[in-house]
């Protein structure tokens, strides 16, 4: 009884403090993630738009300037010096930087703009996540 009383209590012990570390190591740096979440935002909320046929140039090009500003982030706070996720962080502001320069003001038009973005953001995901 003594023995599995105090092998119980080990387990306990050891889950509580795991849970702990797990808990430290996710909260070190919530950037890259905070990073991609607003950019997902910005994202689903131009291809809403899209589906619902409702593209209002001014929302439109607000989410735009929103995802490249934030796209500027992504080389610093991920911090990764590989020659090919720069050139991917890059390219994605390019795509972006052409996006707003043609303030798409259609449905048809914002699709063709954020379509190289779209694809630019899986080829990364594929690599990197």
């Amino acid at each position: 009884m003594r023995v599995a009383l105090m092998i119980l209590l080990g387990l306990v012990i050891g889950v509580i403090g795991t849970a702990n570390v797990m808990n430290a190591l996710a909260a070190r740096n919530p950037m890259p993630k905070a990073v991609m979440e607003t950019m997902g935002y910005h994202l689903g909320e131009l291809k809403n738009a899209i589906k619902a046929k409702q593209c209002d140039p001014v929302k439109v090009q607000h989410h735009l300037a929103r995802l490249q500003s934030t796209a500027g982030d992504i080389t610093p706070v991920f911090g990764i010096d590989e020659k090919a996720f720069t050139d991917d962080a890059t390219q994605l502001q390019d795509h972006l930087q052409q996006a707003v320069q043609a303030a798409p003001a259609t449905c048809e038009a914002l699709a063709a703009a954020i379509k190289p973005v779209g694809e630019t953001c899986k080829s990364c995901h594929q690599q990197y996540r």
